[in-house]
């Protein structure tokens, strides 16, 4: 990689005042510093476009791997399902009716009985739990009027 110090820019700089002449020296060192952002901005397009590439072919190798898995899958399944299936004939055709329901009640997963949940449905939930209410000081209950005020009246002082 080429080493631009301050030293050589400033030769650089004092060659070209020579050369250019004071006139024309901003104008063509605005047209190069163009000409160098145009090639840096199409040097990162270049690179996004590879970066792009690259991941997109990394995607099609994942794609490929999930596809080849999701056949595995289904092969397997169909055999297992196919064994078992041929299994259950063979044990219908050859009379056996005790073994073949057997080999279907294997089959069929158990349902799960009914329970009934352990709520008070006639008592409101609310969101927010009882716990934090009480620590953050919000009322749960509704007070009557002479009830509020007995219970907030001041103390009478004792002489």
């Amino acid at each position: 990689m080429i080493d631009f110090g301050f030293d050589k820019i400033a030769l650089v700089g004092a060659i070209a005042l020579i050369v250019i002449g004071p006139e024309k020296l901003p104008r063509v060192a605005r047209t190069v510093g163009h000409f160098i952002g145009k090639a840096q901005r199409y040097v990162a397009d270049v690179k996004a476009e590879v970066n792009r590439s690259i991941e997109l072919e990394e995607l099609q190798k994942m794609k490929s791997q999930f596809e080849t898995t999701a056949r595995d899958v289904e092969q397997s399944i169909n055999k297992e399902f196919s064994s078992a299936t041929s299994e259950l004939e063979s044990t219908w055709k050859s009379g056996d009716v005790d073994t073949a329901a057997s080999a279907l009640a294997d089959l069929t997963p158990p349902v799960p009985e009914y329970k009934r949940p352990n709520k008070n449905w006639r008592l409101k939930r609310g969101a927010m739990p009882t716990w934090y209410k009480q620590r953050a000081g919000v009322r749960t209950k509704a007070l009557s009027g002479a009830a509020r005020v007995a219970r907030y009246r001041p103390k009478p002082l004792s002489k």
